[in-house]
């Protein structure tokens, strides 16, 4: 015998939300896994250009860059800048998490 007034959800119904909620999991899983590697790579660049503005203070300060060298690390980042008298020769940065490589300044340039 069934009751019209009764209340609550059937089994069906609890499935069929488990269900859509899986599939909905298994969508969104790989997308954040591939937005934590683009903001691991963000990260080193970011790090890498707030070391060249670093030396370009030390160098306003000091009118040299003598004396900068050496690794940075910044988290899992490792930022090796290099830079003797006048010039900054090259700060590259990287990450064991980041697949696109060393990010790299240069000659006036940031790349990858």
């Amino acid at each position: 015998m069934i009751r019209n007034n009764e209340k609550g959800f059937t089994l069906i119904e609890l499935l069929v939300v488990i269900a859509i909620i899986g599939i909905l999991a298994a969508i969104a899983i790989p997308q954040f896994a591939a937005y934590k590697k683009t903001a691991v790579c963000s990260s080193v660049a970011s790090d890498v250009a707030n070391t060249v503005i670093a030396l370009e203070g030390f160098y306003a300060k000091t009118q040299t860059y003598d004396g900068f060298n050496g690794t940075v690390k910044s988290g899992t980042n490792v930022i090796t800048p290099s830079a003797a008298g006048s010039t900054i020769t090259n700060v590259t940065g990287t990450n064991p998490d980041c697949d696109q490589g060393t990010f790299t300044f240069a000659d006036g340039k940031y790349a990858w």
